[in-house]
């Protein structure tokens, strides 16, 4: 289970994220929408111990993620291409985040294989750096990368962005065939609504970094997030 308990993030006097209770069960698929600035990547940041909250603080399985480092093994993210090495072409970090899960080039051999139409014959033995991909496709080098070791807790920030339409379904399924089969916690940002809503069984909207509604995903929850946003 993922906790925050009077979490709070402020730049100057700007509160920029106030999440007083959230509790994401284990094995739940979540999805975080809100307009620009209402704070999802502050909280996937924070859940990530990228940045330090202001108050209280977040659990990841009982560990408070800014007190131990003893989440990480189970917890995988990609957020942007930050997250990786440009100068490595696919493989070579493919092979470096296997190592870094204890996994041998076997495995990751064998992950990557599963995920052949995901890549469309854009990513592997194309003698690229990642740096020289597409923006679409760096996101799905990132986004198989996070799949690797068999994470309990992925995390991804706007995973749909820069994918073309095909990408997008295929991504879609393997979502749901996570959270369905391995039983990981997904947690995705998305500003695409319907894409969230499809795969994701729970969704928190969050506007000016404080939750306004908390959804349990059904038939009308895209007709409540239409309304909701179209103001």
């Amino acid at each position: 289970m993922i906790t925050a308990q009077n979490l709070t993030k402020k730049y100057g006097s700007q509160i920029v994220l106030n999440l007083e209770n959230l509790e994401i069960p284990k094995g739940q698929s979540f999805g975080l929408v809100g307009n620009n600035g209402a704070g999802k990547t502050t909280f996937f940041s924070l859940l990530l111990d990228l940045i330090q909250p202001t108050t209280g603080h977040v659990e990841n399985q009982g560990i408070q993620v800014n007190k131990s480092e003893d989440w990480k093994p189970h917890t995988s993210a990609f957020i942007d291409e930050t997250f990786l090495i440009g100068y490595l072409t696919p493989e070579e970090y493919f092979y470096f985040i296997g190592d870094l899960r204890g996994r041998n080039k076997a495995d990751v051999d064998q992950l990557l294989a599963s995920f052949e139409d995901f890549f469309h014959g854009e990513i592997l033995g194309q003698k690229k750096y990642l740096r020289d991909l597409s923006k679409g496709n760096q996101k799905k080098a990132g986004i198989v990368a996070s799949f690797i070791g068999n994470p309990e807790v992925v995390i991804l920030d706007e995973p749909f962005a820069n994918l073309d339409p095909t990408t997008q379904i295929r991504l879609k399924a393997i979502i749901k065939d996570l959270a369905e089969r391995d039983r990981a916690t997904i947690l995705i940002s998305s500003h695409d609504l319907l894409h969230v809503t499809e795969v994701c069984e729970r969704i928190v909207v969050l506007n000016k970094g404080e939750i306004v509604k908390d959804i349990q995903t059904s038939e009308e929850t895209l007709k409540e997030l239409e309304t909701f946003f179209g103001g």
